[in-house]
């Protein structure tokens, strides 16, 4: 039998163990995730009016949403990061 010769460096589409280079299900799992989230931008791109106690600001409501978000990802880090360092001895 003869073997396939590649180039140095190239495997051939596969791993080091011989494995393929198949999606890993959690990376499907953030593809779909990220398209989904390209659905929701491009679906939700009127404006809306925003009210933080006096100012009356206009955004899209996909911004508006993702600023949201971003603040209760920062809360979220700060508390578990906080946690963390009460956790050590």
């Amino acid at each position: 039998m003869s073997r396939k010769q590649t180039a140095p460096g190239d495997t051939g589409g596969e791993r080091a163990g011989g494995q393929s280079r198949a999606m890993t299900t959690g990376q499907i799992a953030v593809l779909v995730l990220a398209l989904l989230a390209l659905v929701f931008v491009f679906e939700n791109t009127q404006t809306t009016e925003i009210r933080l106690l006096v100012p009356v600001v206009s955004m899209p409501l996909w911004a508006a949403l993702l600023a949201m978000w971003l603040v209760g990802a920062l809360c979220g880090a700060y508390f578990v990061r906080r946690r963390r360092e009460r956790a050590r001895p």
